[in-house]
């Protein structure tokens, strides 16, 4: 059984195994784990974003944001659930079980937050404790991490800058040709946020165009 199963406090464990569909078709129960949830939730955004810091020292803010994102994601937690042998224990209601609970991601990511919680409390509070459990899991996963984040397109990467630190509304592309031989064009594109030109960049088609202009954006950002 894996430490995160192994709990002084039988009953906050069980807790953190109950889902919502198991209380409502289970009367002799009125306790489920939205609560550890909440808590362990908070705990993973802390826990994972101080581990990415110390481990990667080289990393800017951006790219620390994104890697955090995808480290502590719904199908990342679910991976983790799986592992950690969650499936067998969660406590579902017949309804949810014919959906296919046991396989949903959804239901997964939860129950694991929720256990992240709990096992949190049973260890009074002690943050070094919950550390001991989770950070293999993160070593297990976070190299192949660090590579798909590294991979992202670049017009990506910056709408993702953008809607950290700017608007949730994508950046606007501008693209005409400008020049160039007819099997051989030449393209202009601009990138704006909000009305505001961010970088330019031109290429032989629209598409390499708008990514030398999200790649001139991001250099200036760095700058």
């Amino acid at each position: 059984m894996h430490q995160l199963l192994r709990f002084h406090n039988q009953e906050l464990l069980n807790r953190a195994l109950t889902h919502r569909s198991y209380v409502n078709e289970n009367s002799q129960t009125n306790k489920h784990n939205e609560r550890l949830e909440f808590l362990g939730d908070a705990l993973l955004n802390f826990l994972s974003g101080e581990y990415l810091y110390s481990r990667y020292p080289d990393k800017e803010e951006d790219e620390l944001t994104r890697m955090r994102s995808a480290l502590v994601d719904e199908v990342q937690l679910a991976k983790f659930a799986i592992d950690v042998g969650v499936p067998e224990k969660m406590l579902l209601g017949k309804g949810a079980i014919l959906e296919g609970g046991y396989q949903n991601s959804n239901l997964l990511s939860s129950t694991f937050e929720a256990l992240v919680g709990a096992y949190y409390l049973d260890n009074n509070a002690d943050i070094e404790a919950i550390k001991i459990i989770i950070h293999p899991l993160f070593d297990s996963v976070s190299e192949n991490i660090v590579a798909s984040r590294s991979n992202l397109d670049v017009k990506n990467q910056f709408q993702e800058w953008v809607q950290h630190h700017i608007s949730h509304t994508p950046p606007k592309y501008v693209t005409l040709q400008v020049g160039g031989l007819s099997h051989k064009p030449v393209f202009l594109a601009k990138v704006l946020v909000n009305g505001k030109k961010f970088g330019e960049g031109r290429g032989t088609n629209k598409k390499e165009a708008e990514k030398a202009a999200a790649q001139d954006a991001l250099e200036k950002i760095k700058n």
